[in-house]
């Protein structure tokens, strides 16, 4: 298993930006758009990919792990 499968990603339309947007909470602030979910979602796993291997290179510890946590189910009781 790569590391970035222990990060949640999560693409969603933004009805402000008029497109779907990328996101890695936890690794990274920002992310990537596009009007195409899907290659929105594979730039997505790209920046993921590449922001790990920066901190690889600089030697710093990686942030925790968000995936597993069952975060969606979670927010259904937050509505």
């Amino acid at each position: 298993m790569k590391d970035s499968a222990r990060y949640v990603k999560i693409v969603e339309w933004s009805d402000e930006d008029q497109c779907f947007v990328g996101s890695c909470p936890g690794l990274f602030y920002g992310g990537c758009h596009g009007d195409d979910e899907q290659a929105v979602f594979a730039e997505l796993c790209e920046i993921v990919d590449e922001t790990i291997a920066l901190y690889e290179r600089d030697g710093r510890k990686l942030p925790p792990p968000t995936a597993g946590r069952d975060y969606a189910n979670k927010m259904l009781h937050v509505a």
